[in-house]
């Protein structure tokens, strides 16, 4: 059988056995065969193909990886073996699984300059923050139903408010942040179809920090949602339009062009969240009750939304960019900053706060990195170095490096579950497509 050249005549054998979990006709007969141990990632794959296309002459050849002992190969099995000190005697079980690379590269949505924000949460759309000062929402790859208008200076960061309950209202809100020092909060009907992209205006502007608003996230609930500033403050907002208790309201009154005057709320924090010391460049909200928060003064903490204290404060020894909660139990940090090295903490483990994970295949900083929703094991990064990466806990080494920008890449985010979107500096919105997570 033909393995594409990566046999070698007098290389070594050794006994496997194939297995997946994957549902037929992506299955291979279970029976052992003798393979050359210095097979490598490439010349299993292409064995797979020949395997199933042996039963099934339709078969189209794709992709595969492979799982010894629940780590990825990514060296000749000859040289996991030794590594691992697993014995070549018995017969290795070997499972293989589709590869998490993206299969289709769709067109690119081009913006009137840098793309600094991206919000891929809700199947249905893509939410964008240029420096232009405007927000957009894509359909789909190049088809823009919806514009944000209102900001006076760069949008750096896009939050889809999402509460739960609700998920089948086609309102949907939006949080979005400033250089302008400001954040927004905008309502559009999801159905709504234009021949041209309908220009929109936010309800409630919300007012308080002293400097550019580099980070937004909404609250699960949707109840609220939370920004972190070069201010070095993180403050909880009301989204709703009434406003009880501390949120102080007043009305401002617009002249629309040929059209009636529109109504904005102004809306002040709720509670400010005071420790970090530099810039606040990234909070997220994976609970109701306690947001995180990721500074350039080199620390991630842990907020409890009700006392404004922190109960986890760790410091990373880099300025942190970007920071994402999930994977196992949905409970792993990942971060990303100054020094190229994407790291993972499980903060349930008592006494040390040393990374459990570490990423080092990007060469210039991190801005970005997200979990996978679906999965404990794969996140997406992106980098000033032009490149998005797609990880698996179970290898060092990145299973895609994507290559779409021609410049830095400021944002990153999944969509739909199987593709990545990723927004920069060459002004454009790419979405990486039919990836298999």
């Amino acid at each position: 059988m033909d393995i594409n050249g990566d046999v070698e005549e007098f290389s070594r054998r050794i006994q496997v056995r194939f297995i997946t979990k994957l549902k037929s006709p992506l299955k291979v007969p279970s029976s052992s065969i003798a393979l050359p141990s210095n097979l490598t990632r490439m010349g299993l794959s292409a064995l797979i193909n020949n395997l199933l296309q042996a039963g099934n002459a339709d078969w189209k050849p794709e992709p595969f990886d492979f799982l010894i002992n629940g780590e990825l190969v990514r060296m000749s099995l000859e040289e996991f073996l030794l590594a691992k000190g697993i014995s070549a005697e018995k017969i290795l079980e070997i499972e293989y699984i589709k590869a998490v690379a993206p299969r289709r590269e769709e067109e690119s949505s081009l913006h009137d300059d840098w793309v600094s924000a991206a919000d891929g949460s809700n199947p249905g759309f893509i939410v964008t923050g240029c420096y232009d000062g405007l927000g957009r929402i894509w359909k789909a790859a190049g088809l823009c139903s919806h514009v944000l208008e209102g900001h006076s200076a760069a949008v750096t960061s896009v939050s889809i408010i999402k509460p739960k309950g609700v998920e089948s209202s086609t309102a949907v809100s939006i949080a979005t942040a400033s250089k302008d020092r400001t954040l927004r909060l905008w309502k559009f009907d999801v159905e709504e179809s234009f021949d041209h992209p309908k220009k929109i205006r936010a309800y409630k502007i919300l007012t308080g920090h002293n400097a550019s608003v580099q980070s937004v996230t909404a609250q699960p609930s949707g109840n609220m949602v939370c920004s972190g500033s070069w201010d070095c403050r993180i403050k909880l907002w009301q989204t709703n339009e009434l406003d009880k208790g501390g949120d102080s309201v007043s009305i401002k009154k617009r002249k629309m062009d040929n059209e009636d005057e529109e109504s904005q709320l102004q809306g002040e924090a709720v509670s400010t969240l005071v420790g970090h010391t530099q810039c606040v460049s990234s909070v997220v909200w994976p609970e109701n009750e306690s947001v995180y928060s990721a500074s350039w003064d080199h620390s991630i903490r842990r907020w409890d939304v009700e006392t404004g204290k922190d109960s986890l404060n760790m410091f990373c020894g880099k300025a942190i960019n970007c920071l994402d909660i999930g994977g196992e139990g949905s409970s792993l940090i990942a971060a990303g900053g100054s020094d190229s090295i994407i790291r993972i903490w499980d903060p349930r483990n008592p006494g040390t706060l040393s990374p459990i994970f570490q990423f080092s295949s990007h060469t210039s900083w991190i801005s970005a990195c997200k979990w996978h929703k679906k999965s404990w094991f794969h996140l997406a990064s992106a980098s000033y170095d032009g490149k998005v990466m797609l990880w698996d806990l179970r290898t060092a080494w990145p299973l895609a490096v994507i290559d779409s920008h021609k410049d830095k890449v400021l944002c990153a985010d999944w969509w739909r579950g199987d593709s990545v979107i990723s927004g920069g500096v060459d002004s454009k919105l790419c979405i990486s497509s039919e990836i298999s997570v």
